[in-house]
């Protein structure tokens, strides 16, 4: 079983703190069995100040961080100022026990702990967009990407905000055991299944004038037609508006362009039936609504880094056996699993 390590910080905010524990300790596997175990520690065990008005009393101390598969690192009450020392002592010592290999995520302005840590160092990363701008001038080694819900590099994992946590979770478990299991926990806490790291951390008008204005009963639609012809003078008419005003409103509300927006949800169709279905890669690309499969092959490769062949090959692999102790043993394999042969994507 995948171990998730989540770090509380003094003046940690509750909120995120428990995404993680809510977002992997839903994902379960075909038998119910549970598909990860998720610890939370602080830098000692015992009472942890939260953002609010009340303290939590957490069982682990930093030994535990050495057992980890993976690190959740939520954000904490802080003021980002130049002189603020982002790696106190503690701190130092709770990272150093992490293994290399493991993944480690930071969740909004937590990703000051893992800059300061050297662990961005050279590599692309977000943080929350209010505090963008101060993070890349104190951290000017890191590629920091203000326009991101969140970002992938392999073993290291940073997310926007609060809602980017959870996208960067769901993200995760996509990653480990496929579009089913993920959008499956993503129906039993009913949040969105898939918002793309790429897409803007804020978007100029999210919440449409009405509901006759929005896209959305469209965007339904077309969810049920994606093995059939799409344009985006079909969408734009199924809405009652002109092509213009359609792309511009499907802008606003979702992010990104229609036609962005259809080749996703058809990359997302074609995932689900290579994961759950016998078809040929020719018969998923046709349902799929690629045609080919040399165009499904195409998209994948772009969107995924993998091939369907590869991809459907990886999902069927094997759960490894669920372990019941937080006691690291000789010989145990810590690798991430399925998910690191995609290595080091940039969403």
């Amino acid at each position: 079983m995948h171990r998730v390590v989540v770090l509380a910080l003094d003046g940690v905010y509750p909120f995120e703190l428990t995404i993680p524990q809510r977002i992997f300790g839903t994902a379960t596997g075909a038998e119910g069995e549970p598909l990860y175990e998720v610890v939370t520690c602080g830098v000692t065990a015992g009472p942890v100040r939260t953002s609010a008005d009340f303290s939590i009393t957490v069982e682990y101390g930093i030994d535990v961080v050495a057992t980890a598969d993976t690190v959740v690192i939520p954000p904490f009450v802080c003021e980002p100022e130049d002189t603020q020392d982002w790696l106190p002592g503690p701190v130092a010592a709770t990272l150093a026990r992490i293994r290399p290999g493991t993944r480690v995520m930071s969740i909004c302005t937590a990703s000051y702990v893992l800059a300061a840590a050297g662990l961005l160092d050279g590599r692309p990363a977000t943080s929350h967009w209010n505090v963008a701008e101060h993070f890349q001038r104190m951290f000017p080694q890191v590629n920091v990407d203000a326009n991101v819900l969140f970002v992938d590099d392999g073993d290291v994992l940073t997310a926007a905000g609060v809602a980017a946590g959870i996208d960067l979770c769901l993200h995760l478990v996509r990653r480990d055991h496929g579009a089913e299991i993920a959008n499956q926990v993503a129906r039993r806490c009913v949040v969105p299944p898939w918002r793309e790291g790429g897409q803007a951390q804020f978007i100029e008008r999210p919440v449409p004038e009405s509901a006759a204005s929005s896209t959305s009963a469209t965007r339904a639609w077309v969810l049920e037609r994606l093995h059939g012809p799409i344009t985006l003078s079909s969408m734009a008419r199924h809405a009652q508006m002109s092509v213009r005003t359609f792309s511009r409103r499907f802008r606003e509300e979702v992010g990104m362009t229609p036609g962005q927006w259809l080749i996703r949800q058809r990359v997302e169709h074609a995932r689900r039936l290579l994961e759950t279905t016998d078809l040929p890669v020719d018969g998923v690309a046709v349902e799929a609504g690629f045609g080919t499969g040399a165009s499904l092959r195409q998209h994948m490769t772009a969107a995924l880094g993998v091939s369907p062949t590869a991809y459907r090959h990886t999902f069927r692999a094997a759960v490894p056996a669920a372990r019941s102790d937080l006691r690291p043993r000789a010989g145990d394999d810590h690798s991430a699993g399925p998910g690191r042969m995609i290595g080091r994507v940039r969403c």
